[in-house]
């Protein structure tokens, strides 16, 4: 079942003292709220100003005064996070985001030893990350969305919110009589999940009542197998070696060698391949029987070569010296 928002709150039990990610919306303004109340003098807010849009200055503005009367240190980092050319200025803005929240938790910009940080994302952006992997052809890691807590980089990511409703969320932040500034792009239908929760998710609550509930469950079963997916990559790639040795990849099954291929290219060089690419790339390796088999194959950013008895990976962008 989903959870009342009080009841996400009490059950939330990070290690002390806490980072909330804050972007001014009912969301964050809840869980900042929330949390201030339940530990004071613990928690630390966090707001990233993309500069992608008029308002941005007004949601800092918003920021200010809401830690300012919860008596919560606040810590901005300005950034652009314009879109590069073929990436999504969605997309652009989220890697941009999570970036600078890191950064400035590594930095201890707001006290040194914060552990964790608390972010807003609730059910409904559950269902619309979900829904978004479905229409991509995503595999189990897309269907996995988002997980309640992971651990990246040194940093410890928390979401007490996914089983509260989006609704719940506004009803308890009305209750307390507080106010949010509203991001005029989250009515903008250009953008592919802003139509999703404008016109499907409507739809779906209709047919299925409980899908909150039931694509949790989906999600949470396919993060258990992406977590899964990665133990048996690493494996195979302690026996295969990094750069990973093309004989040694060979032996591998094919859904194998696709996986451990996967977990090489995401975790060593952050790129992932398309199925198209990884598919061609997995040809490739099987034809490669001779010393003078070439492969030169456009993979994620960069290119994946054969070097000797290995495969390599590069980026044409990047300079190395």
């Amino acid at each position: 079942m989903t959870q009342s928002f009080e009841a996400a709150i009490r059950s939330f039990a990070p290690s002390l003292p806490l980072g909330v990610a804050l972007s001014g919306g009912a969301d964050s303004t809840a869980l900042l709220l929330a949390c201030a109340r339940r530990w004071p003098g613990q928690v630390r807010a966090f707001h990233v100003h993309h500069g992608l849009q008029a308002a941005a200055d007004g949601f800092e503005q918003h920021c200010v005064a809401l830690c300012r009367q919860l008596n919560v240190p606040l810590h901005v980092q300005r950034l652009d996070a314009r879109s590069a050319a073929g990436q999504s200025p969605e997309d652009a803005a989220r890697q941009a985001r999570y970036g600078a929240l890191q950064a400035m938790v590594l930095a201890g910009v707001a006290a040194p030893g914060i552990p964790c940080i608390a972010l807003a994302q609730h059910a409904d952006d559950q269902v619309e990350t979900l829904l978004l992997a479905l229409s991509r052809g995503s595999g189990v890691a897309g269907l996995a969305a988002m997980p309640a807590y992971r651990e990246r980089a040194g940093v410890a990511w928390h979401r007490p919110l996914l089983r509260v409703s989006g609704v719940d969320v506004r009803r308890w932040l009305r209750e307390q009589g507080m106010a949010w500034v509203e991001d005029p792009t989250n009515s903008d239908t250009r953008f592919t999940r802003n139509r999703i929760r404008a016109d499907l998710l409507p739809a779906v609550e209709a047919a299925f009542p409980g899908f909150r509930e039931t694509f949790a469950r989906t999600a949470a079963n396919a993060w258990q197998a992406t977590e899964l997916l990665g133990e048996i990559a690493q494996e195979d790639l302690a026996l295969i070696g990094l750069p990973p040795a093309l004989g040694l990849l060979r032996q591998l099954s094919r859904s194998r060698q696709a996986n451990a291929l996967r977990h090489w290219l995401r975790h060593q060089y952050q790129t992932t391949p398309s199925a198209a690419q990884l598919a061609e790339l997995l040809d490739q390796i099987a034809a490669c029987t001779t010393r003078g088999h070439r492969i030169h194959l456009k993979v994620g950013r960069g290119f994946v070569v054969r070097s000797a008895l290995h495969l390599d990976w590069y980026d044409p962008g990047v300079c190395v010296s």
